[in-house]
């Protein structure tokens, strides 16, 4: 059964608990928005689902209404009692207690070993902290990975959706762009969470690229980050004046005005 907010401080409350600012956790519990993230995952049934930070079970108990099999993440250890508790008996779920990130750059081996090579789509309420790195780690590392339905602080949704020239375009959402296409399905008040985060929150939309706009991420990844390091210079005070640019490319133009496509055809002439 999905949760109620008073349902969902009642079983904190029983098990002597309060949200951890330390966390980040701000626990949704509007039905409605709940149910626009499953209908923008597309979701099917007997599908894999990647569930990051599964808090309460609120979300989670949506997925298995749905069918869903998930693998569902938690790093807070005071939690784990009222997902086992929630969910005992149901096969569908397996629960990975710890971090879904190893390092910075390596998902946890034990989310790699549950996903397998089987297709999956990601649903995450991502802190801040977290949300670049898991991101960019999933769509670049795992190609079964379909779809990602994130909700993210809205700075970090503005970065996932800018377009070219925006202040908000930059590193993670171009190389996240240059896999996926990337829309916002909504905004979410502080009042669909509890505790009310203090800014407003978006829930993003990745869906994977039937071909990803370079065969070279890394050498792409490095390209973008040399360049938004610089973002307001010009290509060739960067790149020197002898660097080959694509056609519609020159080298008065600055990086944060170049679209994924033309940032992946200056990767294939970069040396």
């Amino acid at each position: 059964m999905a949760q109620t907010l008073g349902q969902i401080k009642l079983l904190l409350e029983s098990f002597g608990l309060r949200p951890k600012k330390r966390f980040g956790q701000n626990f949704l519990h509007d039905g409605n928005k709940m149910q626009a993230i499953l209908q923008a995952g597309d979701l099917q049934p007997g599908e894999l689902v990647l569930e990051v930070g599964a808090g309460t079970g609120a979300l989670t108990s949506r997925l298995l209404e749905a069918d869903a099999r998930v693998v569902a993440v938690e790093v807070d250890r005071d939690l784990w009692p009222i997902l086992e508790q929630q969910f005992a008996g149901d096969d569908r779920l397996t629960l990975v207690k710890g971090d879904v990130l190893e390092s910075k750059h390596q998902i946890n081996p034990e989310v790699v070993r549950e996903l397998g090579d089987q297709p999956f789509k990601l649903i995450a309420n991502l802190p801040y902290n977290v949300a670049s790195p898991l991101l960019i780690n999933l769509v670049t590392q795992f190609e079964q990975m379909s779809h990602a339905i994130v909700m993210v602080q809205k700075e970090v949704g503005d970065r996932l959706a800018a377009k070219p020239g925006s202040k908000a375009y930059g590193p993670m959402g171009i190389i996240v762009g240059a896999t996926c296409d990337v829309s916002e399905v909504c905004t979410l008040s502080p009042s669909c969470f509890w505790p009310a985060p203090s800014v407003h929150s978006s829930v993003i939309l990745l869906k994977r690229k039937p071909e990803p706009v370079t065969d070279d991420l890394p050498k792409f990844t490095e390209l973008v980050h040399l360049l938004f390091g610089k973002r307001r210079k010009q290509l060739g005070a960067i790149l020197g004046r002898d660097q080959e640019l694509p056609q519609g490319v020159d080298q008065k133009m600055r990086p944060e005005v170049l679209t994924v496509e033309q940032l992946a055809a200056l990767a294939r002439m970069y040396h």
